[in-house]
């Protein structure tokens, strides 16, 4: 079982999922950089251009948005940017801009494209409605399913489960595409999915009759409504959330679409903080860090690296001789469970590679891939781990969902650009007195001077001093230091007076 935390504000929701008093889980999102994509809206046809085959749509946004040809949903003769194709496999000529659109004409349009810069954001005619599972496709009557999912016999099966639960395809019923993992979900989830994307667009289709040109008719579910359809369950005890405006408005939207959801919904009136309950604060910070600390006084070591993630176990301090293989067994047991769950809470997706501590014994192997697969079985994310490697290494996959904790909340140090580590201050000094060297033989200034960090500037002074006199004895110039107090370690100039 666990409960769901929710900690708004205005700038940003922070949702928690607590299993047994530790944080499994955790979702941001950002308010200002949600973006527009999936919004639909009401438009007005502002200019129509033949030349170009497109259309400026104005949307009530700045800037104009911008509709191309190809994303016009020609009455469900094709999608995208193929051309549609006739029954007998000729290409059907695209019927131009100018006879489809024309100006002052209002139109819903969805937003596939954000705005960037000076360019509007990009908009199809095609609507499509994301739901937990399926995609609702309103304007169409076919159920696809994603490639992805096993073998064509297993979606054949989907198909027709879902034609059965859909009902017949007429006009008004529109089409749904099956996304991966719907691949193991039982009627009633695909029902209650149906459900809920069919009463959302009648909503935007009633508030499109009803509404001018200009005013946003759908946007995509918010981080606290999410939690609501895809995050909540069967195993969810609670769901408490620390703003009563918000929990209203999730009432409201969870009286709609997911009453079971919604009954468990309370408004947490605390004093403390609502993420202060279990440690939050501190688990995102330690969900940060590079070394993870384990009770038996090992620790883990995590590399997020742009090809994989890499998690070394170590023994901590000094182990004992004479249970030696207990000792390692038990942290590298420890470890199983800690790494399935900071897999979790960093959202650490793609390729991973873990390297327990070797062990002599293949029970002791075999037991600890069994503790982390079982540890593991608890991630809503799809994994793979294959055995032990001959090296000793465990190697899985995890699927991309979205951006990595790390990746949300950090960017690339500008020190090191990433690297992870900077130049010593020794290895500054030589490059100095090397470039001072090749300086004095192009040019003859009065002095040398340098501007370094001060670690630079004091390492000159104290332990390579006799390197600097030398040096300013051998050009026959004096050479002068000035530190910089917040200047990047690794930067210098040496100026020429």
């Amino acid at each position: 079982m666990h409960d769901i935390l929710i900690n708004w504000a205005p700038q940003e929701t922070r949702v928690a999922i607590i299993e047994n008093g530790a944080v499994q889980e955790l979702h941001i999102e950002r308010t200002l950089e949600r973006g527009l994509v999936g919004n639909i809206y009401l438009g007005k046809v502002a200019r129509v251009l033949p030349g170009m085959q497109s259309a400026f749509i104005d949307v009530g946004l700045e800037r104009a948005a911008f509709l191309h040809v190809a994303d016009l949903h020609a009455g469900g003769h094709h999608h995208g940017h193929a051309p549609p194709h006739s029954a007998r496999g000729d290409v059907v000529v695209q019927v131009p801009i100018e006879r489809q659109v024309f100006e002052g004409q209002t139109l819903m349009v969805q937003v596939i494209k954000d705005p960037i810069g000076t360019k509007g954001a990009r908009l199809s005619t095609q609507i499509s409605i994301a739901g937990r599972m399926l995609v609702f496709l309103p304007q169409d009557k076919h159920i696809g399913i994603s490639q992805k999912i096993g073998s064509p016999e297993a979606r054949e099966a989907l198909r027709a489960r879902m034609h059965r639960l859909a009902g017949p395809p007429d006009d008004s019923s529109g089409g749904f595409i099956l996304r991966t993992n719907a691949e193991d979900a039982s009627d009633e989830a695909l029902a209650d999915d149906i459900a809920y994307l069919r009463k959302t667009w009648n909503a935007i289709r009633a508030q499109g009759l009803s509404q001018p040109p200009g005013t946003l008719l759908h946007e995509d579910l918010n981080l606290a409504e999410r939690v609501l359809r895809d995050l909540a369950n069967d195993a969810t005890q609670t769901i408490r959330i620390d703003s009563k405006m918000q929990y209203d408005d999730l009432q409201a939207f969870g009286a709609l679409f997911t009453p079971s959801s919604a009954a468990k919904l309370e408004h947490y009136k605390g004093e403390r903080p609502i993420f202060d309950l279990f440690n939050i604060e501190e688990e995102i910070a330690k969900a940060l860090a590079r070394r993870v600390d384990l009770k038996s006084g090992g620790y883990l070591i995590i590399d997020q690296t742009e090809a994989l993630t890499t998690v070394d176990v170590n023994t901590g301090g000094f182990v004992g001789a004479r249970n030696f293989d207990d000792t390692i067994f038990k942290t590298n047991l420890e470890a199983a469970g800690a790494i399935a769950r900071h897999l979790r809470l960093r959202n650490l997706g793609g390729i991973i590679i873990v390297d327990f501590i070797d062990m002599t014994r293949e029970e002791h192997q075999q037991a600890v891939l069994a503790e982390f697969k079982k540890q593991l079985s608890k991630d809503r994310t799809k994994v793979t781990v294959s055995g032990f490697t001959q090296l000793g290494l465990v190697e899985m996959t995890r699927k991309r969902t979205r951006e990595s904790l790390a990746h949300m909340l950090c960017e690339p140090c500008p020190t090191c650009q990433g690297r992870g580590q900077v130049k010593t201050a020794r290895s500054v000094c030589y490059d100095i007195l090397r470039e001072i060297l090749r300086e004095a033989r192009q040019f003859s200034p009065k002095e040398f001077r340098v501007i370094a960090s001060a670690s630079v500037v004091e390492m000159l002074l104290d332990e390579e001093s006799q390197h600097l006199a030398g040096l300013s004895d051998f050009i026959g110039k004096p050479i002068s230091l000035s530190a910089e107090p917040s200047v990047n370690p690794e930067q210098y100039d040496i100026v020429l007076m």
